[in-house]
């Protein structure tokens, strides 16, 4: 029986490399039979329940998107003003009658611990797709998959996460998974969007080599990847807050090319102003092939945790 079977997918931490190992394999398996193949049998007759709490693109349709390549079904919503939350009931509510229904749950809700709540009432397994500021694993694993895929290795090479990394649920996870790895980290980040104190002091704890900074350019001539993040304006308490910090870092072309061409460059998405559209054309900008890559990775997260991989 698969160790993966029935695993409620919630948080960075909670893989060995064992299984990060795993999991890309399967991924990459699954990329390579969708080159010749529309869809696949695996879930025929399976169905996911997509509950979408906070807006989402990538996320929900990657996930949508994974479940039919594998044959199955989706029911759902998007918005949680479409539902019986909007009269007052509660998650607790919302989860045990959807359990009901679905052999598999993707779930994205504003509160941090959400998913972790959900996880402990169902009997299906719920796939953690953001809660809050808190963690984002699956979008986690499709990084690691994607700097994989770009960089042929993960073991050895030195990333930058850039931008919002006190409220970055993506990066939360990533760093959770990268310390798996003989990855260097380079934090840049504004003093009030650092890494909270508590990650850092587990990634010590690790022995996860780090260094933070707030000086991009410097960072850049270390790296073999950037991850860049929005800032979130969704966040902030204080609008005036976010308008004195949304600028902090943006990305170019030009910068690219003279300080290190062979950047590879990912970001989650969506983006605002903090990499310059003329960064698209780079041979390195991997943030569109990255939410491709969402797919196989949620594929085979649904196929693992189903028991239809083992």
């Amino acid at each position: 029986m698969s160790e993966f079977l029935g695993m409620d997918i919630l948080h960075g931490g909670q893989f060995s490399r064992d299984q990060l190992e795993h999991i890309m394999d399967v991924a990459e398996d699954f990329r390579r039979r969708l080159e010749t193949h529309k869809s696949l049998d695996l879930l025929r007759g399976y169905v996911m329940a997509a509950l979408f709490f906070e807006p989402s693109t990538r996320t929900r349709l990657s996930f949508e998107t994974a479940m039919y390549r594998l044959g199955g079904n989706v029911i759902g919503f998007s918005s949680a003003e479409s539902t019986s939350v909007a009269k007052g009931e509660t998650l607790a509510d919302t989860i045990r009658t959807v359990d009901q229904y679905a052999d598999v749950i993707a779930m994205r809700h504003p509160a941090i611990g959400s998913a972790a709540e959900a996880a402990a009432i169902a009997e299906a397994p719920v796939l953690n797709g953001g809660d809050g500021a808190g963690q984002h694993p699956t979008q986690a694993l499709l990084d690691l998959y994607t700097i994989r895929r770009e960089l042929g290795r993960v073991d050895g090479i030195t990333l930058v996460l850039c931008g919002d990394l006190k409220f970055g649920r993506t990066v939360h996870s990533g760093v959770e998974i990268y310390k798996h790895y003989n990855v260097r980290l380079i934090f840049v980040a504004p003093d009030a969007l650092k890494m909270p104190a508590e990650v850092t002091e587990r990634l010590r704890a690790a022995g996860v080599q780090f260094e933070e900074t707030t000086d991009l350019p410097a960072a850049l001539k270390q790296a073999d990847a950037l991850y860049m993040t929005r800032i979130q304006k969704e966040r902030f308490a204080d609008p005036a807050e976010y308008e004195k910090l949304k600028g902090s870092y943006i990305l170019t072309r030009e910068m690219i090319e003279q300080i290190n061409p062979r950047l590879v460059t990912l970001h989650p998405l969506p983006r605002v102003n903090e990499i310059a559209t003329d960064v698209d054309s780079h041979p390195g900008a991997a943030y569109f092939r990255q939410a491709k890559n969402g797919v196989y990775t949620r594929m085979a997260l649904l196929a693992l945790v189903t028991g239809r991989v083992s």
